[in-house]
Formats: C-alpha cells, structure tokens, sequence
C-alpha cells in the first residue's frame, strides 16, 4: 500500500499512476449478493445452467456495475492519504465496461491522478480507473472517478 503523507505531496503526483490495488476476487456468492441488493437478476449473472448454455462468455459474469462499486474498496486497498480526514465519492465523468468478467476472475484497478481542484475544507481529486482482469489485456472497466477529500 502506498502512502501519501499530504494534499500538496498529492499534487506533485498528477499525471502519474500512482497505485495499484489488491485483487478481488469474483466469486457466484457475491455476484448473487449483488444482484439481490440491485435487484437485477438478469440471467446472465445468476442463472449458471442456462449461462453455460446460452451465454456466449460459456458461463455467469459479473454486473458491470458490482465492477465499479468496487472502485472505492480497491481504491483503499492501494493508496492511504495520511493526512485526510474523510474521503467522499462525488460521481464519475466516464465510465465503460470494455470487457466481461466471468465468475472466478480477479480483478484489480490502477489508479492514475487526473486533476486536482482545491475546494472549501478539502480538494476534488479526478481518479483515472483502470480495471483489469487478471490474465487479460483488456481492460474490464475504466473509468474516471471523482471524490472529494476533507
């Protein structure tokens, strides 16, 4: 885990990857979890016989969107800004899903400092987001992120 002592070292820092998160493994269970907390059940996700059989992936995949509510998990598992009080996520600018993530992958972001804007108590950072799965060269996800940090 990196860590970044202060807002002014962050700043020195844009441009430039600067961390790369743990894997997180994609399992049925949580792809189940997910799909009951968003109600979306699409076949596709939960039903692994009739994916296996219909799917052209040849079994479930994950939500696009369980892929990027983990933006925030892997953003803490790689980078620890020592001197933030609290972290906010404020939306994203852009986001797509260039790849499927099959149930059993594992995933991980590299993040990328895009800008940084002082606010009143704090600053917006814009994370670039690169979401990739392990053994594959495209990526599953990218996106911008932004959060504010106090």
């Amino acid at each position: 885990m990196r860590e970044i002592a202060t807002l002014e070292d962050m700043k020195q820092l844009v441009g430039e990857e600067v961390a790369v998160s743990e894997w997180f493994d994609i399992t049925q269970e949580r792809v189940n979890r997910f799909a009951d907390a968003t109600d979306d059940h699409q076949w596709i996700h939960v039903d692994e016989e009739r994916a296996k059989r219909e799917s052209p992936f040849g079994g479930t995949i994950a939500h696009g969107f369980l892929t990027l509510s983990l933006v925030p998990a892997m953003l803490e598992s790689a980078l620890r800004m020592v001197d933030m009080k609290m972290g906010l996520n404020y939306g994203l600018n852009k986001v797509r899903f260039p790849g499927p993530v099959p149930v059993g992958s594992r995933l991980r972001a590299r993040l990328t400092i895009q800008s940084i804007a002082d606010i009143e108590g704090g600053a917006q950072v814009e994370w670039g987001v690169v979401i990739e799965r392990e053994g594959q060269a495209k990526p599953v996800c990218v996106a911008e992120f932004v959060m504010r940090r106090y």
